[in-house]
């Protein structure tokens, strides 16, 4: 079995791919960091006794994830599990900021997992396991001050999730949406807030081993985890 992690050179994206190496499965990892990727694979290869290929690609461009899933389909890979993990969060009240700034984030959050589905959806429908996990956000459900245009890309992630669902279930393909809140990664480098309250990367990554290990016949449709203290 075969998982493809986005955005898993670090923080969620990496706790998501030890978790899953755990688990047996082979890696396919794709995120900007050419250095952090390669450093990784060749840890979480030796460690775990699986195979890891990378590539390094902007996932804001179009053009790149185009080359990267149609180089996949032409190889004849395999794609078992699809994680949609790559995101970008940018602070900023909708009404002051700049209108590039959703479609930075839309660009990430929401089209290049729309577009990496889409384009391995043959390599999916052809798994006898096919599972789709995208990571959404508790922003998802529930928008907070100065961070409008992330929440709206969240919004349309788990909207673009709950129609996917529909869509694979005659295909047998299961389709899960998780929602974290904070969790400590380097995106909350600097803040001065103690560690107890946040939620640890590692556990996101045991969630999603935990939706993969499902049987067949059943689904975590959607999954909320927060720090024990709330949201921050």
């Amino acid at each position: 079995m075969v998982a493809l992690i986005t955005g898993a050179s670090r923080g969620l994206g990496l706790a998501i791919a030890e978790a899953l190496a755990q688990e047996g499965l082979d890696l396919i990892l794709w995120s900007r960091n050419e250095t952090l990727l390669k450093e990784n694979s060749t840890r979480l290869a030796q460690s775990y006794g699986i195979s890891v290929n990378v590539t390094a690609l902007d996932l804001s461009n179009q053009e790149q994830i185009d080359q990267a899933c149609q180089s996949l389909l032409d190889q004849g890979s395999t794609v078992d599990l699809l994680v949609n993990n790559a995101g970008n969060f940018l602070p900023g009240a909708m009404m002051e900021e700049s209108e590039s700034q959703l479609d930075d984030l839309w660009s990430v959050n929401v089209k290049a997992a729309y577009t990496i589905t889409k384009r391995l959806w043959p390599a999916l429908v052809q798994s006898p396991r096919a599972h789709v996990v995208n990571i959404c956000s508790t922003a998802s459900r529930m928008g907070y001050p100065a961070g409008g245009s992330y929440a709206v890309t969240k919004h349309a992630l788990l909207g673009f999730s709950e129609s996917l669902r529909l869509e694979g279930r005659p295909l047998g393909i299961r389709v899960s949406s998780v929602l974290p809140g904070a969790a400590l990664t380097d995106s909350w480098a600097g803040v001065d807030l103690p560690e107890e309250r946040f939620m640890k990367a590692s556990d996101v990554g045991a969630v999603v081993r935990q939706i993969w290990q499902l049987n067949q016949s059943a689904v975590i449709e959607d999954i909320t985890l927060r720090p024990l203290l709330g949201d921050i």
